[in-house]
């Protein structure tokens, strides 16, 4: 090691704000440590691959350990070296010999070059973790970069405050969604830059999106698992930086492609929500890795089992939780939100098994600390909140416990609606997910957009392959098809996979229609994954976690012409929800009837819903009867059977009816249908018709 510190000062600095921050003349660094005896801030040359200093933290103040370093500007790299004990059975893990990653680096310079020196124990003692090892991890790992947050021109207020109301979410992948789009540059492929360039943008304006949920771009390494099988965490999944980007996504621009990218889309009215991992960290259970917080203060950082702290409470399936009951570790979860609202200018967050975010050591709780932090904090309760409510702890399935503001992933929605086209007789779930969930969100002034609908996501089946595969086929995992979900609810009707047969075709391409038309009249929030309009396909694996290949990524040219097809229905569908609000419910006390009748006209009847499934929904606002060119009076019909039923349209008022949307054939618009007649419903087939 290479070390002068006599050419840097350090003085007392500050205790009040965490981090590396630049105030124009020097640099604050602030740490976060109960249990620590002494911390070391380490300076690197411009490489990272040298230290060219060691400076003793001078101060400690309420349990943050901090200095000031005068001259020390943006583009300085850093890391920690924290002294404590080294006690895991209850629960310290000090090893001064690994360098640490500072929890609000705001950038993160280099990969973790995965080697045995990560590793605060001796890999290869029978005790393990209860060894010490001394060996220096900093030539492997990742730097901090000190960075300065000012100067970037945001177009002024132009954030596009879309009302959830109006919300329609796109889910994709920054790298999976750019990589073979030939209308991005080569060099911006894969990149900020590219899911940023007006190609990316005015494609998912386009099709009518509000708001584009992107998968995690906080910096996560790859597991030395899968790089030793030849492959990669193409989801992300497993942070290890929750202020910093994920840099394999940088482009030419760096860290301002990312702010360009939020920026382009703003222009255009989009919003930018990110799906974060605050649940859990990239270090694993007691075997993992000290990469940052468990070298830092890994009793403060995690859950550990009450009686014994060597272990991790592990409610994630990852290894570790983090412990969202200590203050501190609260706070840096709050203080990493708002710098992305308030710095990066993102619109909302998509909580990854965000049951884990409110559970207290007595299990969930939405008045947990969490929850009651965010629902009181002035930015954060304005932006969306979307949470994935679950986890694999006890009592970690809460699909309507998150508290009032939040929206959820509703994957009863998910799994009625494959259900119920699949041809099984769900008929009252289906009609409860087909309006809001008001079963499970009608409370508390919660309202119709807190479920957010999706009929696939990343983590399962895409919509193609939910038609197209009986099976999942997740050899290239490497994991022998042993991973991902068993229970997919999908029918390939009469093939494996791809097939010449144009009858199975037919019948793929009428239910993929099917799943989308249901998808964008739901009342809720809906949410696209992307590709899925389009058809996208990965070859039956359901679970691409790891799969940073042509099985993942989105492929946009050599497709046949039904996948053009497919995506200007979606547009169509897209546009006829955002020109009706009579499909896009703000309030369940709007006033709006809702009537459900059956095959034969009538009204359904308790004893009705168990008998079939063949269904017609009215919905009638006649607030929106004065409005000219808005549908104030609908009848939309459902058909999940192979066969055709004769459908007769109720007497309800006079007036006559117009066909404005059939899945069977989505030319098929402004043709007059009677009432009081029977209507050929197809088989497999939605109809939308409207009063005159």
């Amino acid at each position: 090691m290479k070390s002068d510190n006599a050419i840097f000062n350090i003085l007392p600095g500050s205790w009040t704000e965490l981090g590396a921050i630049y105030d124009g003349e020097g640099t604050n660094f602030a740490l976060f440590s109960a249990h620590a005896e002494r911390v070391e801030l380490c300076l690197f040359d411009s490489s990272g691959r040298a230290e060219i200093a060691r400076l003793e933290l001078p101060e400690y103040t309420n349990e943050i350990w901090h200095g000031y370093v005068p001259g020390l500007k943006p583009g300085a790299l850093y890391g920690y070296r924290v002294y404590g004990p080294y006690d895991p059975d209850n629960g310290h893990r000090f090893n001064p010999n690994k360098l640490l990653v500072d929890p609000y680096a705001r950038e993160l310079v280099g990969d973790v070059d995965w080697n045995d020196a990560h590793f605060a124990y001796d890999l290869l003692h029978d005790d393990r973790d209860l060894t010490f090892d001394d060996r220096d991890s900093a030539p492997f790992m990742p730097k901090c970069r000190v960075v300065d947050p000012n100067g970037f021109d945001w177009h002024d207020a132009n954030r596009p405050n879309i009302p959830w109301s109006s919300a329609v979410v796109y889910e994709t992948h920054v790298k999976g969604f750019t990589q073979l789009n030939p209308a991005v540059p080569q060099e911006l492929r894969g990149t900020f830059d590219g899911m940023g360039h007006a190609a990316s943008v005015d494609y998912i304006r386009s099709l009518g999106i509000t708001s584009v949920e992107l998968m995690p771009v906080h910096y996560f390494p790859d597991d030395q698992h899968l790089l030793d099988k030849g492959l990669h965490n193409f989801w992300g999944y497993n942070t290890l930086g929750f202020f910093a980007p994920a840099s394999r996504y940088y482009g030419p621009r760096g860290l301002e492609g990312f702010r360009e990218m939020v920026r382009n889309y703003h222009d255009a009215g989009i919003e930018v929500i990110l799906d974060v991992v605050y649940n859990h960290t990239a270090e694993g259970n007691e075997l993992g890795p000290t990469l940052s917080f468990k070298g830092i203060d890994n009793f403060s950082y995690y859950r550990t089992m009450p009686d014994q702290h060597r272990y991790y409470i592990n409610d994630t399936g990852t290894g570790n939780t983090v412990n969202t009951s200590h203050p501190r570790v609260l706070q840096l979860i709050m203080d990493s939100l708002r710098y992305w609202v308030q710095h990066m200018h993102v619109d909302g967050f998509r909580f990854d098994l965000g049951t884990i975010l409110g559970r207290e050591p007595e299990g969930f709780d939405q008045r947990g600390g969490f929850f009651d932090a965010v629902t009181q904090d002035t930015v954060l309760s304005k932006v969306k909140l979307i949470g994935e409510p679950w986890d694999i702890g006890p009592g970690g399935y809460q699909v309507g416990g998150f508290p009032p503001g939040w929206a959820e992933w509703n994957d009863k929605y998910r799994d009625t609606i494959r259900d119920y086209w699949k041809g099984d007789n769900v008929a009252p779930d289906f009609a409860a997910r087909l309006l809001g969930s008001g079963d499970i969100y009608d409370l508390r002034g919660r309202r119709p957009w807190a479920s957010v609908n999706f009929i696939a996501a990343h983590d399962g089946f895409t919509l193609n392959d939910l038609v197209s595969y009986n099976e999942k086929h997740n050899e290239a995992n490497g994991e022998d098809n042993n991973d991902g979900h068993n229970d997919n609810r999908s029918y390939n009707y009469g093939a494996e996979g791809p097939t010449e047969d144009e009858a199975i075709n037919g019948v793929r391409e009428r239910q993929k229609r099917n799943f989308l038309a249901t998808l964008f009249l739901s009342h809720g929030t809906p949410m696209l994954l992307g590709g899925d309009e389009f058809g996208r396909s990965q070859m039956g694996n359901n679970n691409g976690y790891c799969q940073d290949s042509e099985i993942s990524w989105v492929r946009w040219e050599g497709l046949p012409e039904t996948n053009e097809q497919l995506r200007e229905f979606t547009r169509h569908i897209i546009a006829l929800r955002k020109e009706q609000p009579i499909f896009r419910r703000e309030n369940w006390r709007d006033g709006m009837e809702v009537r459900w009748f059956n095959a034969g006209g009538g009204e359904q009847l308790p004893e009705h819903w168990q008998e079939g499934t063949t269904l017609g929904l009215n919905l009638r606002r006649v607030d929106l009867e004065r409005e000219e060119g808005l549908w104030s009076n609908v009848l939309v019909l459902f058909n999940p059977f192979e066969g055709n039923v004769p459908f007769y349209i109720p007497p309800m008022v006079e007036g006559r009816w117009i066909l404005e949307l059939t899945t069977a054939d989505p030319s098929l618009r402004g043709v007059e249908v009677e009432q009081d007649q029977e209507f050929e419903l197809e088989g497999r087939t939605l109809v939308v018709l409207r009063r005159a």
